[in-house]
């Protein structure tokens, strides 16, 4: 079990903005969503508190949303009701993926190889 903060796992400050180096040796990141869509399993980011920069959720191999029950939604309608249209928006329904020249399915060229959803129950 990695500790967090540890050698093995530092904990780069959240101190804007982290140079390309430096989010490059995360390995993962940690963030909070603005929404959630239940029908497409999408989560929205707008980069406000808890979610950082846009930077900080491409980098990363791996990135875990934290989700509030209360902030999904069932369609995309919803979801956008809900959201500051003014605010710079990220909706992500999965890893990142591309196929190159062969059609050959290739993982995390554009963003997180890995994208896990911890959704958080009513407290």
């Amino acid at each position: 079990m990695l500790r967090y903060g540890s050698e093995r796992c530092p904990r780069l400050p959240h101190v804007p903005p982290l140079t390309v180096g430096q989010l490059d040796t995360a390995d993962a990141v940690v963030t909070t969503v603005a929404a959630a869509i239940a029908v497409t399993g999408t989560v929205v980011l707008h980069h406000g508190p808890g979610q950082g920069r846009r930077a900080l959720t491409l980098l990363p191999d791996q990135h875990i949303c934290l989700v509030r029950a209360d902030q999904i939604t069932p369609d995309v309608p919803d979801a956008l009701r809900r959201l500051d249209p003014s605010r710079p928006l990220t909706l992500m329904s999965g890893p990142s993926a591309t196929s190159d020249i062969e059609l050959e399915r290739v993982e995390g060229v554009h963003g997180p190889r890995t994208l896990d959803i911890i959704v958080l129950g009513d407290a």
